[in-house]
């Protein structure tokens, strides 16, 4: 039997040898959400030469336990089944339930999994995250297929805690962002990583990469543990802006060096930037680099590559106050003229978002027309991939403008390329509004410093499992141009939207699916 995966931790959800449709769900970021009375059905196929034999079904569920139906080609494989409640509200959990051979058949098989409702602790909702279905000798195999095939183009989203030595409890941290792809296929099963700050984690991830466990040390000495759970997982494709560094590749034997490929490696787990990492995989390969990045604590704009005025590449800005009435606006910050942007407070944020990754390394404040006291004076700069997990690379206090429309720049060492900046305004200079003409940034477009010829941005290692090490590098190439974000589709009784790469690799297995799906769509 083609191994049977519902992956809905991916964004858009995988699907291998599967059709979903959804009834009273909520399709969340990492999971769906079965309201009572709601069901899931999924369509898959066994090959007509196969013999039906034993199966197991594996069912990870978010959250805390809550009763589930199960049936298979409409005879009840179970009724009611939960599991113990663990003590962890937001845990994982799996349900395995033997399918006997019987219910199986050969051709398309249904599925159907539901939620009576009126029992379960919390909220009554049913959260799955996956759904497998392989042959009793064989239990994992669907999971291991596809993370084999899809582990490497994954964007991994983990919401993190720490625990510093001898602390009782464990305290929210930053969201760790996470992509590593070489074009082989595995994920990483163990990480570790240091920042330009001294800052140094090392982590090892469930066998699921649900979540990780690891340790850390800050860039103050505090050490502690450091856990993570993985809020959003989603496929990685071409012209995604979230991809952070690009390199081409090279590696080193016989003292000869020669291309191995491309690696595009995002980490950004809120602090400084990475300047080194080290990972293995599943298969046992490891690789260790140490990356070039912008020297720390030294005033300007890096010495290499070309600095402009890369505002215009600016496609959104956001304030979190502004004049609507007198057209006092956010978007005035981005246009030679004496309009200006107004907040009746006296801090605000402003979030600016780039059409592609940009390096900036500079930044400039142009004061307004009137009343010195609105100008800011503390500020603090940030910059994320996502818009939600942020790095501080700049921080002002006591500033002053000498007159109305000044401009004043502020310069600060960075190479990594964000999408997306946020400039935080603490304090201004005692109004209780506050105001700027304009707002223009100065770095390095596509994503990072640009390649220099001859010029290496990461030296390091590799070793292949039991074979021997030999030198890596790189050298940075532009990252793609951001594409379109994929939707959800929450309509109740519909087929869900995901990603049928797998269900229709090959026509002739996918036979009986697709003529399912061609009478779904069909109005």
């Amino acid at each position: 039997m083609a191994p049977v995966l519902v992956d809905f931790a991916t964004r858009p959800a995988e699907l291998s040898n599967a059709v979903v449709r959804h009834h009273r769900c909520v399709i969340a970021s990492s999971y769906v959400a079965m309201t009572a009375g709601g069901h899931l059905k999924v369509d898959f196929a066994v090959d007509g030469g196969e013999d039906t034999q034993e199966s197991v079904l594996r069912v990870t569920v978010l959250g805390s336990a809550v009763p589930m139906d199960v049936a298979l080609n409409d005879e009840v494989v179970t009724e009611g089944f939960s599991l113990p409640d663990d003590g962890d509200p937001g845990g994982a959990r799996e349900y395995l339930l033997s399918v006997p051979g019987k219910t199986l058949r050969q051709g398309v098989n249904v599925l159907r999994m539901g939620n009576p409702g009126g029992a379960g602790d919390g909220d009554g909702l049913l959260r799955i995250r996956t759904i497998t279905v392989d042959p009793a000798e064989d239990a994992g195999r669907a999971e291991r297929v596809v993370a084999a095939r899809t582990g490497g183009r994954a964007v991994w989203t983990f919401a993190t805690e720490r625990r510093v030595l001898d602390a009782p409890t464990w305290q929210p941290g930053p969201r760790l962002l996470f992509h590593l792809d070489r074009g082989e296929g595995d994920a990483a099963t163990r990480l570790s990583w240091r920042g330009t700050d001294g800052a140094e984690s090392a982590v090892a991830f469930r066998s699921d990469l649900s979540g990780f466990h690891g340790h850390f040390r800050a860039a103050d000495g505090v050490i502690g543990e450091l856990r993570g759970t993985l809020t959003e997982r989603r496929t990685a494709a071409e012209g995604d802006g979230l991809l952070g560094q690009h390199f081409t590749t090279e590696e080193e034997r016989d003292g000869l060096w020669r291309p191995v490929g491309r690696l595009r490696l995002l980490l950004d787990d809120g602090g400084a930037p990475v300047e080194r990492v080290s990972w293995s995989d599943r298969r046992g390969d490891a690789a260790s680099l140490t990356l070039r990045t912008a020297v720390t604590g030294v005033s300007g704009p890096p010495a290499t590559g070309e600095r402009r005025d890369v505002t215009g590449k600016v496609s959104r800005v956001e304030a979190s106050e502004e004049f609507d009435e007198w057209g006092e606006v956010a978007a005035n910050l981005l246009h030679r003229a004496s309009d200006k942007w107004l907040a009746h407070e006296d801090s605000a944020d402003l979030e600016f978002t780039f059409d592609s990754p940009v390096a900036v390394t500079a930044y400039s404040l142009t004061s307004a027309n009137d009343c010195s006291d609105r100008d800011p004076s503390d500020w603090f700069l940030e910059g994320s991939h996502d818009g939600r997990t942020w790095a501080r690379l700049d921080t002002r206090e006591n500033e002053r403008f000498g007159r109305r429309f000044d401009t004043r720049e502020f310069s600060f060492p960075n190479s990594v390329g964000y999408r997306h900046y946020r400039l935080r305004i603490t304090a201004n200079s005692g109004a209780d509004e506050t105001q700027l003409s304009r707002v223009q940034f100065f770095g390095v477009e596509g994503g990072d410093t640009p390649p220099q010829p001859g010029v290496c941005d990461f030296v390091g290692y590799r070793q292949g499992a039991g074979a021997e090490p030999v030198g890596y590098r790189g050298t940075r190439v532009p990252a793609p141009v951001a594409g379109p974000a994929d939707e959800d589709n929450s309509d109740a009784e519909q087929l869900l939207a995901g990603d049928f790469s797998a269900t229709a690799r090959s026509l002739e297995d996918a036979a009986h699916l697709l003529d399912r799906l061609t009478r779904y769509l069909r109005p």
